[in-house]
């Protein structure tokens, strides 16, 4: 089984279309899945264009009536993939964004990969048709910015959202942080979630794709000056993260058949 898991905010536009172009990706890619979404306190119609979609498709949809952010909607999606399934040590996990910068046609190659025997899969993005240099700057820079708090070997793009995880690797990870795993949020979030994550895992592997940033219908909510900030201070407490990880037992290095 394949979870695909979406976090989305004020995204009515893109969400259902995408849902049904992993649809029809399915279609040509022929494999069980299962859509999770998170409609993280929309005050746009999401709600509205997700409720015919979860009548014929495999689609769970959690409705928040307030935001939590990022990293609480990507925790909770995750955290749901590894309740649902009974194969943990063959079923995986895709994360992708709601608002079309993550193509569909990545998917088979993360899925692919994770079935030849890696454990974490990360897309490494060009950024396309971003029109702010800055922005520009600041994502080839997050791990800098970051301090250099977060190494894992095989992964360059520390930030990047669009990454498959065989869920043994997810459940190890919870199992191991009974509070909230992820302690910070935005890029910063999908950097303490690798690092998390690959505790745990024999195989960690990297993909190239295309972010398109000029094919949503709404501007970039990201501020790169502030988002160069929250990297920034999110540097320390990532390192003190990668300390308590490494800190920990190894687990899950035996092979990870599927039961």
């Amino acid at each position: 089984m394949i979870y695909v898991c979406i976090p989305s905010f004020d995204e009515a536009p893109t969400v259902g279309l995408l849902l049904w172009k992993i649809r029809r990706m399915f279609t040509e890619f022929p494999r069980e899945y299962q859509l999770l979404v998170v409609n993280d306190g929309s005050t746009d119609k999401t709600a509205e264009v997700l409720e015919p979609y979860a009548k014929v498709l495999p689609l769970t949809v959690i409705n928040r009536k307030e935001r939590h952010g990022y990293a609480a909607s990507v925790e909770e999606l995750l955290r749901l993939a590894v309740e649902l399934t009974d194969r943990p040590k063959r079923d995986c996990a895709v994360l992708m964004h709601a608002d079309f910068s993550h193509g569909t046609e990545y998917i088979p190659e993360l899925v692919r990969q994770i079935d030849s025997g890696a454990d974490l899969v990360v897309a490494r993005s060009t950024l396309e048709g971003e029109p702010s240099r800055m922005l520009r700057m600041v994502r080839r820079m997050a791990p800098l910015l970051l301090r250099n708090s977060v190494k894992i070997p095989g992964v360059s793009d520390v930030v990047s959202g669009f990454a498959a995880f065989r869920l043994v690797i997810l459940r190890n990870a919870f199992r191991s942080h009974p509070g909230p795993l992820l302690t910070t949020d935005g890029w910063a979030a999908n950097a303490e979630l690798y690092a998390r994550a690959a505790q745990s895992a024999r195989r960690v592997e990297t993909i190239e794709s295309v972010e398109h940033r000029n094919i949503r219908p709404r501007p970039s909510r990201l501020a790169p000056m502030a988002m160069a900030r929250e990297l920034w201070r999110a540097g320390p407490r990532l390192r003190a993260v990668a300390r308590s990880v490494a800190a920990l037992p190894r687990q899950g290095r035996q092979p990870t058949e599927a039961t």
